[in-house]
């Protein structure tokens, strides 16, 4: 038994079927974009991440001006 009651011939089988319907070109194409489109969210990912303490570090200091001012 493999995955979910698939056995490794199965998808064998299924691997094979998808390489005859769509040929290797295609196929390496679609990797490819996937692959591409994997490195964007990635990158995307990260500079969001950067610039959030960037945010979060200005809107305290204008928390702080503003309690300065207050007081």
């Amino acid at each position: 038994m493999g995955f979910g009651g698939i056995s490794i011939w199965q998808l064998l089988i299924i691997l094979l079927i998808v390489v005859m319907l769509f040929g290797t070109k295609k196929l390496k194409g679609l990797g490819g974009d996937l692959g591409g489109a994997v490195k964007g969210f990635k990158k995307a990912i990260s500079s969001d991440e950067e610039q959030k303490p960037q945010q979060s570090s200005s809107h305290q200091e204008k928390e702080t001006e503003e309690t300065q001012r207050k007081s």
